[in-house]
């Protein structure tokens, strides 16, 4: 299984440090409002990476933050006149709501910020002693970027010219820093601020400190894989590795994974241009199934335009697949013969040169574009070779095959059994009776009637069928 590593800029084979176990950090959002859906994609990017980790026969610990102490936050919490917290915990839990919707596991562990304090302080007081970090006047705690010799490395950006005239990079207090490359591990606390005793100051932590503490406590000092958007790369991934490495004196993570930008209709995500987007925006107009095949459609790493156009394209697609699931388990259900039939053989082995095909895709650099190319391949064959005369012993075991790959993607391809009221179970009935007393313009009255409440109808051999439209 091969990665492209942003720290090489090349594919490296997948070595996990401990043999079947994997450390991977993930970072999460700053909760201050609803996710929108450029924090969605490395959320379910990475929730399927691991899910195919998991698929491989390995143990995922999969840490993912969240930030709950940020200059957002205490805004936010000013603007309504209540606590920070208030604003971080409601926003916590609508995160998870919205995760839950778009099918993204539980992180192993999700750390919040403001649990890890004692962490960062011992983290910083480490920097410190070690000449890494020096206090100013007020309080405020620098990290001192030169004293790290690999500083840069992630980025690939050179110190030199960084310290020409990237002002926007650099932070407020130029005055007290030793050069205006250092950025802050700990700041003092403004009127009004949540804030926490420290040896330097009563204040609260600088943003990269977080990663860097969360990491260590919840997966160790070396880990597998840290991921994030690209937007992270620096400084936040950057400072990071700096202040680790550091303190620890040990390589922080060795692979780092990020993923791509994600445009609306071509351009920027951006409020004042009004095509911003949060995660319920989309739940209003689209299943959030849709949302997430359309994530997974393109490779992580290239750019990926949001339009309606595209996210029709990708309902449909994901349709497609979900009617052969449906299909294949009215197939397996009513299917006898617990051993494959004359013939049966070679279409099993045809089935499995798609699943080859699908983890050859997924080994590299996790191509989720051709992996669904592949999901698509063998649901043509399904719908193609195997129909009721067709083993059980052959559908369970093709059944099988595709729901594992289905399942890695986070498609929901068993919906748990939904319960109509009377009223709609009713009219499925009476239209059943109409159709049978050949009175067809009742039975497309009631058709219409159920549609107009959200119900689709469908004719089989194996009789109606419905789905919410």
């Amino acid at each position: 299984m091969k990665i492209y590593n942003t720290l090489s800029k090349r594919k490296e084979e997948f070595v996990p440090i401990e043999e079947g176990k994997v450390r991977m950090y993930v970072c999460g959002p700053t909760v201050y409002n609803l996710i929108h859906i450029g924090n969605a994609r490395p959320m379910i990017v990475f929730d399927a990476f691991r899910r195919y980790l998991e698929y491989k026969g390995m143990e995922v610990n999969y840490v993912s933050n969240f930030t709950d102490v940020d200059d957002k936050i205490i805004k936010a919490a000013i603007a309504e006149g209540v606590d920070a917290t208030v604003i971080s915990e409601r926003y916590i839990e609508e995160c998870k709501k919205d995760m839950q919707a778009l099918n993204v596991k539980p992180a192993t562990t999700h750390p919040k910020a403001t649990e890890e304090i004692q962490g960062m302080l011992d983290m910083i007081q480490t920097l410190i002693e070690k000449g890494h970090a020096y206090t100013a006047a007020d309080g405020t705690v620098y990290f001192r970027t030169r004293s790290f010799k690999e500083y840069g490395k992630l980025s690939h950006k050179n110190l030199d010219d960084l310290q020409g005239g990237n002002r926007s990079l650099l932070v407020s207090g130029e005055d007290q820093k030793e050069d205006s490359l250092d950025f802050v591990l700990w700041k003092p606390k403004k009127e009004g601020e949540p804030a926490w005793c420290s040896p330097w100051c009563d204040g609260r932590p600088g943003w990269h400190i977080e990663c860097s503490v969360m990491s260590k406590k919840y997966l160790g000092e070396e880990i597998d894989i840290h991921a994030g958007g690209e937007d992270l790369v620096f400084p936040h991934h950057e400072n990071e590795i700096a202040q680790s490495e550091a303190a620890n004196g040990k390589t922080f993570a060795r692979y780092w994974m990020h993923n791509a930008f994600l445009n609306i209709d071509g351009t920027k995500m951006s409020k004042s241009l009004g095509n911003f987007f949060t995660v319920r925006d989309i739940a209003a107009k689209y299943d959030l199934q849709v949302l997430r095949f359309f994530m997974l459609s393109a490779h992580y790493r290239s750019q990926l335009n949001f339009s309606a156009d595209l996210m029709a394209a990708a309902k449909n697609s994901l349709e497609r697949i979900l009617n052969a699931a449906s299909r294949m388990q009215e197939l397996c259900k009513l299917a006898s013969g617990d051993a494959l039939a004359e013939g049966e053989a070679e279409l099993l082995a045809k089935s499995a040169e798609y699943v080859s095909k699908y983890e050859e895709a997924l080994d590299d650099d996790f191509n989720t574009a051709d992996a669904i190319s592949a999901i698509f391949e063998l649901v043509k064959f399904m719908n193609t070779n195997l129909n009721e005369n067709s083993s059980k012993a052959l559908l369970d075991q093709v059944y099988a095959s595709f729901y594992s790959m289905t399942d890695v993607l986070g498609i929901i391809v068993e919906k748990k059994e939904e319960i109509l009221d009377e009223e709609i179970e009713q009219l499925i009935v009476d239209r059943q009776a109409a159709r049978k007393a050949k009175d067809f313009a009742k039975a497309d009255e009631i058709r219409n009637l159920l549609l107009e409440k959200g119900i689709v109808l469908e004719d089989t051999r194996e009789g109606v069928k419905w789905k919410r439209a």
